[in-house]
């Protein structure tokens, strides 16, 4: 690594003193310097900061989404990518692949490993030659059987001073929760009992960041990350990390002081690194982690996956055209991930002021028909309130009557996200259109699990070579989809984005590349009856042309007199025709 700007560094100085004061701020940044020295040699070398562009995809994968009995899950993973995403997909996201305890990764036990059960960090870095690689930074909690837990409770330096202690009988009423778990941990220590901060479960225990030997542990396993190939770095969780009693405990001037300096951190040492925060909450409060451009360069955009499905599922896309037309670009340097499914299920708190209660529930009730789950938190009045809806997106858009229309809707809803402003995210189980893994779920009684089946490599190949099976179907053409996005200088995450109004069933957004007259109109059939986009619209944005070309499936579209006519959930990326 080398130290590359003072300007950066003065920043490092600035965030640091407001951190952690005056007092220590030389001592700590000395400490950051040797820090940055461990990986002086051996580190790869690190471009220059490069900018994103239309050919930016990711994949949200589990490191063992695909198994087989002949190798470690990482190399199947590989292996995978490479035979059937190689110019389709430019970055791959492996959710937490450390030794765990909890949480399918995200309690971990040690983070700097990989876990024996996935691979080796030689595995890592294969991926991450074929692949530019994202990795979590799981800063607000470690696993209760990690060493730093252990030493806190036999009082071990440094990790003995790593964890929140709190008398039961404190008053955390106005703390926020995402769970509906207690707050508080019975723990044992060398020194009696007491009681330590848990926000996610009592496996999950949460780190003191006010304590300046947990930045610096964070800041050396960061460092070790990217030595192994990371490109970007997911803060998860990091609306809770920083606590003060009294407070909500989520989104503090701390939190957003921590970003600041893992940003300037990254600029002064690596800065190809892109930082992209984990905060599913509504839009204001997310879009807060941009700062002024000086904290993450990318963003989640959360509100986007239910309120597509809540589009699809009632046939109108009023609200979707709405909330979008109304979504401000980020700041310069910034971006939004566009997504509508994780391994997280489906948040839905991105809807409250968006959808009334009466739709939320409705929602609830057709995804727990298909076999579905919600989660709740609670809230600080003792009551709880819906969370995050436990479904892979598929089983949520599927309809069992009609399987070819039920395809066809969920491809509908990837084409939306795949066309919005910004960087489109797939997970690995809408990619194959997995079903709901309810025997996973039942097995286990971790609802999550239901978004989170494990594939049979040998399996999964017969049924991509099946061209009559769902997976089959739906990865041709997700692929395309994909393949055309990648070619179409419109989708850069920055090109200018219109979100036009016509029928309640359409909805329609017109993407215009940077320095160029190309224009690009997505239209979508958000219902299951024939649409018509008016040719006045077609007339303002084409002008006189009337044979249209399909960008999707590469086939003429000719509009007439009143229009062009979209089929049942079709969706068209259209531009003038070539001929």
């Amino acid at each position: 690594m080398k130290l590359v700007s003072c300007k950066h560094l003065q920043k490092i100085k600035r965030h640091l003193k407001k951190l952690y004061g005056t007092k220590t701020l030389d001592h700590l940044f000395e400490r950051f310097y040797m820090t940055v020295g461990r990986y002086g040699i051996g580190m790869p070398p690190i471009p220059k900061p490069h900018k994103w562009t239309e050919k930016d995809t990711l994949l949200i994968t589990y490191a063992n989404s695909i198994t087989s009995d002949e190798e470690a899950p990482l190399v199947t993973l590989n292996r995978f990518c490479n035979k059937h995403l190689q110019g389709l997909i430019k970055t791959v996201h492996i959710l937490p692949f450390f030794p765990w305890s909890s949480d399918d990764g995200f309690s971990i036990i040690d983070y700097r490993q990989v876990d024996k059960e996935y691979g080796t960090w030689q595995d890592i870095e294969a991926l991450s030659k074929n692949f530019s690689l994202m990795v979590d930074l799981v800063l607000n909690h470690c696993s209760a059987q990690s060493n730093w837990f252990r030493d806190y409770l036999i009082g071990i330096d440094p990790a003995r001073r790593y964890f929140i202690e709190l008398d039961p009988n404190t008053d955390v009423s106005s703390v926020t929760r995402p769970r509906t778990s207690p707050l508080l941990t019975k723990a044992t220590t060398r020194y009696g009992e007491t009681h330590v901060w848990t926000t996610f479960s009592e496996d999950q225990v949460d780190l003191n960041w006010k304590n300046p030997d947990v930045l610096f542990e964070f800041i050396d396993i960061l460092f070790q990350y990217i030595h192994h190939g990371a490109r970007i770095i997911r803060l998860d969780a990091v609306a809770y990390a920083w606590k003060e009693l009294g407070t909500s405990c989520i989104h503090l001037e701390e939190v957003h002081e921590l970003v600041k300096l893992l940003r300037a951190i990254l600029e002064t040492v690596a800065p190809n690194v892109w930082l992209i925060t984990e905060t599913n909450v509504p839009h204001e409060e997310n879009i807060a982690y941009f700062g002024n451009g000086d904290e993450a360069q990318i963003v989640y955009n959360f509100t986007l996956a239910p309120l597509i499905l809540h589009t699809l599922l009632n046939g109108n896309a009023e609200k979707l055209t709405t909330w979008a037309a109304g979504l401000k670009p980020p700041p310069r340097g910034c971006t939004f991930l566009n997504f509508t499914a994780s391994h997280d299920g489906i948040g839905v708190r991105p809807l409250e002021g968006l959808v009334s209660d009466k739709e939320l529930k409705a929602l609830i009730k057709h995804v727990e028909k298909r076999g579905g789950a919600v989660s709740y938190k609670a809230n600080s009045d003792g009551s709880k309130s819906p969370y995050e809806l436990n479904t892979t997106y598929f089983s949520a858009l599927d309809i069992p009557e009609d399987s070819d229309l039920g395809i066809q809707r969920f491809l509908c809803s990837q084409a939306i996200a795949l066309a919005f402003r910004g960087i489109p995210a797939s997970y690995i189980h809408s990619l194959l259109g997995t079903a709901n893994d309810i025997e996973a779920a039942k097995e286990t009684g971790i609802p999550r699990r239901i978004n989170r089946h494990i594939w049979d490599k040998k399996n999964l190949e017969l049924r991509l070579k099946n061209e009559s099976s769902t997976q089959s179907k739906i990865f041709k053409a997700y692929k395309q989809l994909l393949q055309k996005r990648t070619h179409e200088p419109a989708f850069h995450p920055e090109a200018e984005q219109i979100i036009h109004t016509s029928s309640p069933g359409l909805f329609i957004v017109e993407r215009i590349a940077l320095g160029q007259k190309r224009h690009v109109l997505c239209t979508f059939n958000c219902t299951a009856k024939s649409q018509s986009l008016p040719a006045s619209l077609l007339g303002d944005i084409f002008k006189k042309q009337t044979t249209l070309h399909d960008i999707i499936t590469g086939k003429r579209q000719k509009a007439n007199g009143k229009g062009l006519t979209l089929k049942p959930y079709q969706a068209l990326w259209l531009i003038p025709d070539r001929a």
